[in-house]
């Protein structure tokens, strides 16, 4: 459920004061993450690494409460529910938008993901679930990148997580992970943490 709560009395007032009306409200923090376990059970359990990697992403943002608040349209509002958004290859060869509804059940993730991915391909239409705090993700696995910086838009002001190709090496496998962020939102300490808790998931999982 979305509900609109008073910006003066919520832990983001100075914030909201300080950046609703910025015209770059957005800040991009990038780590390298440690996904050498995640790799080993992707394989193991025969899941998409991405996948399971959407799964973590989420796990780890539900544990923060500054995810559940989100500016929108010079407003700011609460959030009860988290899905996360991924970028699905039609049946057209074009791209369409789709998200899945969060659950601490990585089974139930598992089983929404590859359903609604699947229709949003076949029928080329984008699929947005209503009411969640929803964040974006966007995997450009064709080629291994250092960081990424998305477009900003005052019509899109939700938390993005971003990333190419993984690196083998000799002991580890490596991942860098671009997380964009309002700053409404949260702030780098936050942001700081949602990246080291979904490094400690990973590790955990």
């Amino acid at each position: 459920m979305k509900t609109e709560i008073n910006p003066q009395e919520s832990t983001r007032a100075e914030a909201f004061r300080l950046w609703m009306t910025s015209p770059m409200p957005m800040v991009t923090l990038v780590k390298t993450l440690d996904v050498s376990r995640l790799l080993r059970a992707s394989r193991k359990m025969g899941v998409k690494f991405n996948t399971l990697l959407c799964w973590c992403i989420g796990r780890a943002a539900s544990g923060i409460d500054e995810f559940y608040t989100m500016p929108d349209a010079g407003k700011l509002y609460r959030y009860d529910r988290l899905a996360v958004n991924v970028i699905v290859n039609n049946a057209k060869g074009d791209i369409n938008s789709c998200d899945i509804p969060f659950s601490d059940d990585f089974q139930q993730f598992n089983r929404d993901y590859l359903e609604l991915t699947a229709k949003a391909a076949a029928e080329c239409e984008s699929r947005y679930l209503e009411g969640y705090m929803v964040i974006g993700t966007s995997a450009m696995i064709g080629t291994e990148l250092d960081t990424i910086v998305n477009q900003y838009t005052d019509q899109f002001t939700n938390p993005m997580v971003m990333w190419g190709r993984y690196r083998k090496g000799l002991f580890k496998t490596t991942l860098p992970i671009s997380f964009q962020f309002h700053h409404v939102q949260m702030d780098g300490g936050h942001a700081a943490r949602f990246l080291e808790q979904l490094q400690n998931t990973i590790t955990n999982i």
